[in-house]
């Protein structure tokens, strides 16, 4: 989904659109769009600076990082954004290290006087993503031994482990115990 920044002809322009998950590309991503992705910005232009601030509203379903299982995570941003044309981008040599400044983070730029709506809504997906995706704060996750899900029911397996190369010095702990009496 390109947009055509071509047609502007206003220096302020409302675009609002609503994206069905279908419309959207499906990648190898972290998440699944399962609700329609409501879209709604104002677009400044500035010669040929663009300047497009606005929301994203939609729901991803996420695995959850605990116990497996999929869940809605609600995302609701609010972005500014700046767009400049991929002329006016400074080539950086491979061996030179570009040093980023605070404004460059809200920075990109466009080619062939289109802007990919995608990349954009891929972008805000990607900043809405918790670290540590989990399904609710007090998750239980899975059993390490036998894998049931512990937030469903409660397994039996012993949650104590003992490490086997420290029983030699469990025999030493529970002799001495024995000749202290």
């Amino acid at each position: 989904m390109r947009f055509e920044l071509s047609q502007l002809r206003q220096p302020e322009t409302e675009f609002n659109r609503v994206f069905q998950p279908a419309e959207l590309p499906d990648g190898e991503e972290e998440y699944r769009v399962r609700e329609p992705v409501v879209l709604r910005m104002t677009i400044h232009k500035d010669d040929d600076r663009f300047r497009l601030v606005g929301t994203m509203k939609t729901a991803l379903e996420l695995d959850c990082s605990r116990c497996l299982e999929s869940f809605a995570l609600p995302v609701d941003r609010e972005f500014d954004l700046r767009y400049f044309p991929s002329t006016a981008a400074e080539p950086v040599a491979e061996d030179e290290e570009a040093e980023i400044e605070v404004d460059d983070v809200a920075m990109t730029f466009y080619r062939d006087e289109q802007i990919d709506l995608n990349e954009l809504l891929r972008e805000q997906f990607y900043l809405a993503l918790p670290m540590k995706p989990l399904c609710k704060q007090d998750c239980r996750g899975i059993c390490p031994q036998c894998g049931s899900n512990r937030n469903l029911k409660p397994c039996s397996c012993n949650p104590q482990w003992e490490d086997p190369r420290l029983a030699g010095l469990k025999t030493f702990i529970t002799k001495r115990e024995h000749d202290d009496a």
